[in-house]
């Protein structure tokens, strides 16, 4: 047997192969089963896919998604935990553990830099979903392999062809799946009927957190405007989360994604260099973006490395003046704050968040169906 000859059997031995495991795997992990697609009311069908958003919102589900078909986008941003996963350090690709906190999708194509350290622009959503997709400690996945699975599901392939005129594509799929995350607003809660001249939005103590926020507390200087958010990065001096460096796989993550980014002592970091690793500048060690504060009530844990557990203590961090670091931002000075107002305070904070609304989580996804290779 030639050798080409050869070389083409194996590739469709493994096209099969790896059709075929994610079906399995996802089967064991519990994620939703794609081949197990009910008849009747439930089932999905491309003419139930009538917007990108809507192609976008199976596909951020779809566990086929990611190399070996267990890990979706929906495993790391759960819509009951406000699109984070409620835990202080996210995990990843099967066996990993990643070294941040995950941080919340709402209103994130709205903000003006994403990712902890701000390497991402914010108005370009379908490059940040690709960097997560295809980074081998999230997803893990090879565009041409994610193409050739949608063209093997018969619903997501006419799907395609009747949103854009033509077959899927990579980037298709990025684009469809930013268009969904540009749905996930924070756009209702007390705060914001205040602001929009509801006085009976905010309770007393409510008002009083928010003078505070506006006032002594200064927290405005960096929480400002409609999402509460510069848009910009600050050193606050974060205290380093020990499982990083005592969690061996937590370890092994942190040094590969340092190194991968030049950073030369990556292997005797012992905390997290935030921007530094971009810019290499000495004056960016540690310095990360300002998140939103809309809905921060549901997000614990807090900060790039889920440190502190609790608005309380986050309060209590920045009362205290933040940390302890030569290079931190000169806008963070004690706030000598008495116990009543860090009262006020929290509860201000929790007016910031909507009622925790159920999201309608796709109940099935579309199942496979081999393309015949003969026929191709």
């Amino acid at each position: 047997m030639s050798p080409r000859r050869t070389g083409v059997i194996l590739l469709l031995v493994v096209l099969v192969a790896a059709l075929s495991v994610p079906v399995a795997l996802a089967s064991l992990s519990g994620e939703p089963q794609p081949d197990s697609q009910p008849s009747g009311q439930n089932q999905v069908t491309a003419a139930s896919i009538a917007t990108q958003a809507d192609l976008g919102r199976l596909l951020f589900f779809d566990p086929r998604l990611s190399g070996n078909g267990v890990t979706s986008c929906s495993s790391c941003h759960l819509p009951e935990k406000a699109w984070t996963d409620g835990e202080a350090l996210s995990s990843g690709y099967t066996s990993v553990e990643y070294f941040r906190n995950t941080p919340t999708l709402l209103n994130a194509s709205q903000m003006a830099l994403l990712d902890w350290d701000g390497r991402f622009d914010g108005s370009d959503m379908a490059t940040v979903v690709r960097d997560h997709i295809a980074e081998a400690h999230f997803m893990h996945m090879d565009g041409r392999l994610l193409v050739e699975r949608m063209l093997q599901t018969p619903v997501y392939a006419e799907a395609f062809e009747r949103l854009f005129g033509n077959e899927a594509s990579y980037g298709k799929v990025l684009n469809s799946l930013a268009a969904f995350v540009a749905t996930l607003e924070s756009t209702d809660n007390p705060y914001l009927a205040f602001k929009a001249g509801d006085d009976m939005a905010l309770n007393v103590q409510q008002r009083a957190g928010l003078q505070l926020f506006e006032g002594k507390a200064g927290c405005s200087s960096c929480h400002s405007d409609v999402l509460l958010a510069d848009g910009d990065l600050h050193v606050t001096g974060v205290p380093a989360n020990p499982e990083i460096f005592s969690n061996t796989d937590r370890h092994i993550t942190f040094r590969r994604f340092f190194k991968q980014f030049g950073v030369g002592e990556f292997a005797e970091l012992r905390s997290d260099p935030g921007r530094f690793a971009m810019t290499h500048d000495e004056a960016d060690r540690g310095r990360f973006r300002t998140p939103s504060l809309l809905e921060i009530a549901r997000t614990a844990p807090y900060m790039h490395n889920g440190v502190i557990a609790s608005l309380e203590d986050v309060v209590a961090f920045y009362n205290e003046g933040g940390g302890d670091v030569p290079n931190k931002d000169p806008l963070l000075k004690p706030l000598n704050l008495n116990a009543d107002e860090v009262d006020s305070l929290v509860a201000f904070l929790g007016s910031l968040g909507s009622d925790d609304t159920p999201f309608d989580i796709p109940a099935v996804l579309p199942p496979y169906e081999l393309r015949t290779l003969g026929a191709n």
